[in-house]
């Protein structure tokens, strides 16, 4: 892969092309890393030491869609913080990270925006020159909340969402050489607006986390040709022995085709040609099967042709066999089934937020440290709680094998306990449905995702029986949990209750299964790993790393009898501490795992294994 890296705001260029670095002056590149280091006071990973303006999040950001050549523009860029209606800049007032936001000690600066601010971004790139020829695209995995993007003076668009990637061309506001100027322009209300933003406050409290604002995920750019893929998406039939590929295009592509191949590793499986927007259908004679104890990928190659037979674009693709459906087991009840078998869904609540960078991990390696915790835990799924992470994090679910519940990013306002379904205004209703639809469409191929959350504990609940029959029909590969704790209104796949330290279960159902969607929440605060040295706060309180094991396995005790009578998932609560909250299997910085794994693990992998067993 070709891999070009720009650093801070002029115009050096690192090229990568085979393992082979060539780059402009070293002392520019040394210059850049003095200019910045972490704020310092709070508490960081062991991910951070090795974070570096030159190299930061270098990896290719979207697994699913590959394409050779790419140019990452994480590193230090301008910035500046100012009240909001301001139509430039005056004077940038330092060097930020991207795509560490603004808040975090990664970033470099540290500071709060506000909701009466913008944060504005500035830096310049050079476009290599094997690209003159071709259109570029200007792409951003998420910026939080509103964005708006100027190349070379000219507004080229904005943007209403924090978690979604989005993509500008950019090719008509380019100059015909030299450095380009990009500026950003960020604004986000957080808890005084009414979009998803999960779990942010101006205020942080209890289960309330630091505000995020503006980049934190890769910034990046890509040559494309005027006419290219812009989408795949990937459907697997287990049942069928097949998968179902359809590709979109950008530009007219009337009378082009698609030249697929699949293979099992470097074993060639299938190849054939379909047409753009159309269903492709490639056989898969007795497939392997992706699971958690077998995450097996496929790897797809895509060829975009045109009439004369000439390669326009390709892709690289994976992809993985499993069907995830609600069946009865031999005695009756209804269970979660991967692919035709039952299968008990265990896993922690993963918040995914970071001591040192909130919403971005330090480093790929940090983001996949959590997911192998996870496995070598002995749970087989988590909930990602109100959060949605990065593309690569998902790669690491498929790679590893953890199913992923995926919650959708709470926003707006509550409803109590005896309440009707929320009215929302019809402009919160139709961001929540813009962003709800991006996230299912950016995350559909992820074989990992297993079901979909759209409410958590009646937090911006409205209209559930349409929300839940929309990612129903746009989504017909996976469940759909319509509210996770307090507000279920009978329908979806699954009834999902919260018990704290519990564990409880709903009733069985004939046409559901009964889930537990959050219990335990057992905090021990581990001094030296705290983000606060005080007023620590957990669901239930102990004092040491034996108490912590000791409670931990009574609850699972109680959860394989709930299990037996027809529980079909339990989500503990949590994967790591966050901010002032010590529920965590993990401290905050990921140093320590607070209870005896030795204990753990075996009583973890019977809870997963459960339904296996009993069948």
């Amino acid at each position: 892969m070709k891999n070009w890296i720009l650093l801070g705001t002029g115009i050096i260029l690192i090229l990568f092309w085979g393992g082979i670095a060539r780059s402009g002056t070293k002392s520019a590149v040394n210059s850049l890393q003095m200019d910045w280091k972490p704020v310092q006071g709070k508490i960081l990973t062991r991910w951070a030491q090795d974070v570096s303006p030159d190299s930061v999040h270098s990896e290719y950001p979207r697994p699913q869609m590959v394409r050779e050549e790419w140019l990452n523009l994480n590193g230090l860029w301008e910035y500046a913080i100012q009240p909001k209606g301001r139509r430039k800049v005056e004077e940038y007032q330092g060097r930020i990270l991207v795509p560490f936001p603004v808040e975090s000690a990664l970033s470099g600066v540290g500071k709060a925006v506000g909701a009466e601010n913008q944060l504005w971004y500035r830096r310049t790139f050079v476009v290599p020159e094997a690209w003159q020829t071709r259109h570029i695209l200007l792409n951003f995995e998420a910026v939080d909340w509103e964005t708006t993007v100027w190349v070379n003076g000219q507004k080229v668009g904005t943007h209403h969402g924090g978690y979604d990637p989005f993509s500008f061309d950019i090719t008509e506001a380019l100059e015909k050489e030299g450095p380009q100027e990009m500026v950003l322009a960020v604004w986000d209300p957080t808890d005084i607006g009414k979009q998803p933003r999960g779990k942010q406050v101006r205020q942080p409290h209890g289960i309330w986390y630091t505000a995020v604002t503006g980049i934190w995920r890769t910034v990046w750019l890509e040559p494309v040709s005027p006419v290219h893929i812009r989408s795949l998406r990937i459907e697997p039939d287990v049942d069928a022995e097949l998968v179902r590929v359809r590709v979109e295009c950008q530009g007219d592509a009337s009378n082009y085709r698609v030249i697929f191949e699949a293979s099992d590793g470097e074993v060639f499986i299938a190849s054939g040609y379909g047409q753009l927007g159309e269903e492709i259908r490639i056989s898969l004679k007795e497939p392997k099967l992706w699971s958690p104890d077998v995450p097996f990928l496929y790897n797809l190659k895509l060829k975009l042709e045109d009439d004369s037979g000439q390669g326009i674009d390709e892709v690289r693709s994976y992809f993985g066999m499993r069907k995830i459906s609600v069946d009865k087991d031999k005695k009756g009840i209804n269970r979660l089934f991967l692919n035709n078998q039952p299968l008990f869904h265990f896993g922690p609540l993963d918040q995914g937020w970071w001591p040192d960078g909130l919403y971005t991990a330090a480093s790929d390696d940090a983001l996949r440290y959590d997911v192998e915790v996870t496995r070598k835990l002995g749970f087989n799924a988590l909930r990602k709680h109100v959060k949605v992470e990065p593309r690569r994090f998902y790669y690491w679910c498929d790679k590893l094998g953890v199913m992923v519940w995926q919650d959708m990013p709470s926003g707006d306002t509550y409803i109590g306990s005896q309440d009707p379904d929320l009215d929302r205004s019809a402009g919160s209703e139709a961001q929540f449905i813009a962003e709800l639809r991006a996230m299912i469409d950016s995350l559909f191929n992820h074989p990992s995702i297993v079901m979909w959350v759209p409410f958590n504990e009646g937090w911006g609940q409205y209209k559930t029986e349409y929300v839940t029959d929309f990612i129903g029909k746009h989504d017909p590969t996976r469940l759909v949990n319509n509210t996770s704790g307090w507000k279920d209104r009978g329908v979806g796949d699954v009834h999902d209750i919260h018990s704290y330290p519990g564990p409880a279960a709903p009733k069985n159902e004939e046409h559901r299964v009964a889930v537990l969607g959050e219990f335990g929440g057992l905090g021990l605060p581990v001094a030296g790993h705290t983000w606060q040295t005080e007023k620590n706060w957990g669901y239930r309180n102990l004092k040491s790393p034996e108490e912590l094991t000791r409670d931990y396995q009574k609850l699972l005790n109680k959860l394989k009898e709930l299990i037996q009578a027809g529980l079909g998932a339990a989500i503990y609560t949590q994967t790591s501490d966050v901010e002032i909250e010590v529920n965590g299997l993990m401290t905050y910085d990921r140093a320590l795992i607070k209870m005896d794994q030795a204990q753990v693990v075996p009583a973890n992998q019977a809870i997963s294994k459960s339904l296996k067993q009993s069948q």
